[in-house]
């Protein structure tokens, strides 16, 4: 099949795209310093129609990453700060009375955008946390009976803080499994915060991404191209198998409570299959699965209250069936 352009230039074609993908990284760092894997991790799940939750203490530039990625990706993006009065209707919208006609008519929410970064999601109580699910699962949003789609693509990044949980409302298991990936936002490296203050001490203004120099390096129509190359992505028995093996050895972990469902086993496939075709292949290896593992899993796991006493995380229980597990050959 010929490449396609689509209406800004861009051309369809996967060898593009995946070159045009990967220079996001130089271009998101013209804003923001490090933070490559939650670059990558984005990136993944763009290319899996999946979403993100983003974990890290407030000022190591969360914002900043989604909106300097919509900006390299020309894509429309909106912020919604997560508060305890937040209504449903503040972010799906809102049938408004129009006096001049006598009818009503649908005011969109900021729902209705490509990147929605939903900020301190567990600030908000579980009714405003839900209007999000429908969006998230089903691409769109039903307001008055009537459903109204979503625009292609679509992304939630949603923020945490991990530090502080005095007045919020942790996100239930059955919402935490609706995200594709839990990235950890970590502090930056000396170097890295040395960085940061240079740059804002030579004029850097975070609000504005345009002087800072980032630019679109793609488009809508690579990421179609790059969706359609990694659903070739050749997967052999073994590797489904190997998945099949992780996520059942987190059910009989003594360590869990909570192991991961068959949703984190068809999630851990998909998030393998984009990094190895991001990584220049067209099948699948046991590394792109490990690679993935940790933030493809990591919230779909609860851990047993005296495994968390003793300092178990996480990310040690599922390290620990990674090197037990038997990697195909």
């Amino acid at each position: 099949m010929a490449p396609t352009t689509d209406n800004a230039g861009y051309t369809a074609d996967p060898g593009r795209a995946r070159a045009s993908l990967e220079a996001l990284r130089a271009e998101i760092a013209k804003a923001v310093v490090g933070q490559d894997p939650a670059v990558t991790g984005l990136v993944v799940a763009l290319l899996c129609r999946g979403h993100v939750l983003l974990e890290g203490v407030p000022g190591v530039a969360k914002t900043l990453l989604v909106r300097a990625l919509a900006s390299a990706l020309e894509l429309d993006t909106k912020r919604v700060q997560f508060t305890p009065d937040l209504m449903p209707s503040d972010i799906t919208g809102s049938l408004v009375y129009d006096a001049r006609t006598a009818e009503f008519s649908f005011q969109p929410g900021p729902v209705f955008t490509n990147l929605l970064l939903a900020d301190e999601i567990n600030r908000t109580p579980p009714k405003t946390q839900s209007s999000l699910l429908e969006a998230m699962e089903e691409r769109q949003v039903t307001v008055d009976g009537t459903p109204r789609p979503l625009p292609d693509p679509f992304l939630v990044a949603a923020t945490q803080n991990p530090v502080e949980y005095e007045g919020t409302y942790p996100l239930p298991e059955a919402q935490l499994d609706r995200f594709l990936l839990k990235l950890t936002i970590p502090l930056p490296s000396r170097q890295e915060e040395i960085d940061v203050l240079t740059r804002h001490a030579d004029g850097f203004n975070p609000r504005d991404l345009h002087a800072a120099g980032v630019r679109p390096v793609a488009g809508p129509a690579d990421l179609e191209a790059a969706r359609a190359a990694v659903a070739k992505t050749a997967i052999s028995p073994e590797i489904t198998a190997y998945v099949v093996d992780i996520c059942r050895a987190t059910r009989e972990s003594p360590s869990l409570t909570l192991g991961v469902s068959p949703r984190g086993a068809t999630a851990l496939l998909a998030t393998a299959r984009a990094w190895a075709w991001l990584t220049g292949r067209d099948y699948v290896i046991p590394d792109d699965v490990k690679a993935l593992a940790l933030p493809t899993l990591r919230h779909r796991v609860h851990l047993r209250p005296e495994a968390e006493m003793e300092g178990v995380t996480a990310d040690s229980v599922i390290t620990a069936i990674l090197t037990h597990v038997p990697v195909p050959r």
